[in-house]
């Protein structure tokens, strides 16, 4: 009976163990990571939370495995976090991995999450773009509605119609739609309209168009992504 039961408390605590060294998604700091654009590594907090560093550090290390990486995207935007637990040692970590840095907030940013950016900002490692928590100021502001945030939080390859935009937000872009509508029709009739020969048959399908390559409609992300292959590209330039 004593036997069985050392078994049983032996078994619970190596269980116990396991969950402690692997926190379960829910209580990981980060939400999100995944390679953008071929070589930019995107990375959503969540928390700042004690595990932030480590978390940080298993996903680049991931990324890096299977991907070129030019620099980071952090996004910051509605992070959690009450005290700055795990902002110093995550602060550290990227500043070592010395890749360029786009850091994304917005007014939902957590103040924990805020201080973070701006340490990462004057230590020169990166800029901050989005809108502002508070009195902390991004480098590039653009400001989006929480709706829209949201919705492109889900998908930033969305295409968002009246019912995810708030016409009250303070924006400086234009509406994420497609701004050309233009049709195969349209150009038809524009160059008959001007005379030109207008070829009887279509393309056979070895002429095919390719399918247009989906791109960021997320405003934040979408500068974010800009500033880090630009550097890139300048970086190479310089080779």
């Amino acid at each position: 009976m004593t036997r069985r039961l050392l078994n049983a408390w032996g078994g619970a605590a190596a269980l116990a163990a396991a969950l402690i060294a692997h926190p379960s998604a829910a209580d990981a700091a980060l939400a999100k990571s995944v390679v953008l654009e071929k070589n930019v590594a995107y990375l959503r907090v969540a928390e700042t939370g004690t595990t932030l560093a480590n978390d940080i550090s298993s996903a680049l290390d991931g990324l890096e495995a299977t991907n070129p990486i030019a620099g980071v995207v952090l996004d910051l935007r509605f992070a959690k976090g009450t005290t700055d637990a795990g902002v110093a040692p995550a602060e550290r970590l990227l500043e070592e991995k010395k890749l360029p840095l786009a850091i994304l907030i917005n007014t939902q940013t957590a103040a924990p999450a805020a201080r973070l950016a701006e340490d990462l900002r004057e230590a020169n490692t990166g800029l901050v773009f989005g809108a502002s928590p508070d009195n902390f100021q991004p480098d590039i502001r653009i400001s989006v509605s929480t709706n829209e945030e949201i919705a492109f939080l889900k998908s930033p390859y969305a295409i968002l119609n009246e019912s995810n935009m708030d016409s009250e937000a303070d924006t400086n872009l234009l509406p994420y739609v497609d701004i050309d509508h233009t049709t195969e029709a349209d150009l038809v009739r524009e160059k008959i309209k001007d005379g030109e020969e207008v070829p009887v048959s279509g393309p056979g399908p070895e002429e095919a168009a390719p399918p247009s390559k989906p791109f960021i409609r997320d405003p934040v992300l979408a500068h974010g992504v800009d500033f880090i292959k630009g550097l890139a590209v300048l970086h190479l330039s310089r080779k």
